[in-house]
């Protein structure tokens, strides 16, 4: 791939010319924490039993692509979540989780221009499907945070639950997750656009890239700006519209 260059302010793109049209892609995937909303739900979460900066650290380095086994860093995180109680998650929801900037416009653009919309996240129902509400989403593969009954109307086990098409929703999850969605609906991965920040994006990334797709950064990691085709590094999600007109 080429090397990027400035297409806008704080807007980069590689490998293509621009701009391009909306109507010609037919699906967008999103990663949802630090993409779609403002922050890593785990490290919020973690901050209700005083662990926020432990599992903060974990969080920084698999993003960057430092700690190769996504899973396994997602284990030792959710483990030390043991004890926090629903009212603690839904504190995270209410006080501090915000949809990013743009991200509205740039969903409504989507599905005005015909675009089926994917929320793929290696975070947790409890957000992710608050969040394909608001966004009018419509489909979405997160991982489940186990949850006991007790004193406080449900407290986390420090574990998550098995579904039905696997453990945990990780890089190659969600690379299965956009080709498995985009073949159900006869839809190309060339016409697929796929968005993250972190490492674990760029499995997803890729599989739209080197099929002729898009793939965009937003507010990335350096290795996954480098990768990108399109990389946001000012301003909302809908400067994508900047680079691919919805018109």
């Amino acid at each position: 791939m080429t090397s990027p260059t400035e297409f806008a302010p704080g807007l980069t793109i590689q490998g293509f010319t621009a701009p391009l049209n909306l109507k010609d892609f037919k699906l967008i995937a999103f990663d949802m924490d630090s993409t779609l909303i403002s922050i890593e739900c785990v490290d919020e979460i973690a901050d209700a039993v005083g662990r926020k900066s432990e599992v903060a650290a974990i969080t920084e380095a698999a993003m960057r692509g430092e700690i190769t086994d996504y899973k396994d860093s997602l284990r030792q995180r959710v483990a030390l979540l043991k004890g926090v109680t629903v009212a603690d998650m839904e504190r995270v929801y209410t006080e501090r989780l915000r949809i990013n900037p743009g991200a509205t416009e740039l969903v409504r653009a989507c599905k005005a221009a015909g675009l089926k919309v994917l929320l793929v996240s290696g975070g947790f129902t409890f957000f992710a499907h608050r969040v394909r509400d608001t966004l009018g989403i419509d489909f979405v593969r997160a991982n489940v945070l186990e949850v006991r009954s007790g004193p406080n109307c449900g407290e986390l086990t420090g574990r998550m639950v098995d579904q039905a098409w696997g453990d945990i929703c990780d890089g190659a999850e969600k690379r299965r997750t956009l080709l498995e969605v985009a073949s159900l609906l006869d839809i190309e991965p060339s016409q697929c656009i796929a968005m993250g920040d972190g490492a674990n994006d760029l499995p997803m990334m890729a599989a739209c890239s080197d099929a002729g797709g898009l793939s965009v950064a937003y507010h990335a990691k350096p290795a996954v700006r480098a990768q990108a085709m399109v990389a946001i590094n000012e301003g909302g999600l809908d400067r994508l519209l900047e680079v691919v007109n919805a018109a």
